[in-house]
């Protein structure tokens, strides 16, 4: 007479496909947000390195972090979740970069991005250059809105409000 599994096997079993989708799913939203990141740069200034990808919370400076830039970095158990990450981009052209933190769900052959308080773009898996152009205007759009909705906010006297705002930080070489 064959042996019944024991509850606890079925929880390993049931444990082990959560970890191997749990991988899957960071290694495609790593995997989207390296391209997004050279992609970006690339469009914004196809001279110099103007986009880093950086942890989406504390301290950073201009470099890429790489597995550490992600908002599951050192939680053991790989959770199955949206990840979170930041881009640095160069605001001035010279060591001021802004961060921007987008957090990617992935639903079937489609990954949608969560540009900080903005919006949210779809991205169709695998990645293609339309898709990721029309992203990129997005973010371009996102951080000149940011920008000229500040300065028109000091203009008209009513910049004081208590949002968070970005993280801006003066990298020095």
């Amino acid at each position: 007479m064959p042996k019944t599994p024991s509850r606890l096997s079925k929880v390993a079993d049931a444990a082990k496909i959560y970890g191997a989708r749990s991988f899957d799913n960071y290694a495609q939203i790593r995997s989207v947000a390296e391209q997004i990141c050279d992609g970006l740069c690339q469009w914004l200034d196809s001279e110099k390195q103007c986009v880093f990808l950086v942890p989406p919370q504390g301290p950073f400076t201009a470099q890429n972090y790489r597995s550490a830039a992600f908002s599951v970095t050192g939680k053991g158990f790989l959770p199955l979740e949206p990840i979170s990450f930041g881009l640095a981009i160069n605001i001035s052209g010279e060591g001021d970069f802004m961060r921007l933190v987008l957090t990617c769900r992935k639903e079937g052959d489609k990954m949608f991005v969560h540009i900080d308080e903005g919006r949210e773009a779809e991205l169709f898996l695998p990645l293609n250059e339309t898709d990721l152009t029309r992203f990129y205007e997005n973010v371009y759009e996102h951080l000149m809105n940011w920008f000229e909705g500040r300065v028109d906010q000091y203009d008209n006297g009513s910049y004081g409000n208590n949002d968070i705002g970005f993280d801006i930080m003066r990298v020095d070489d």
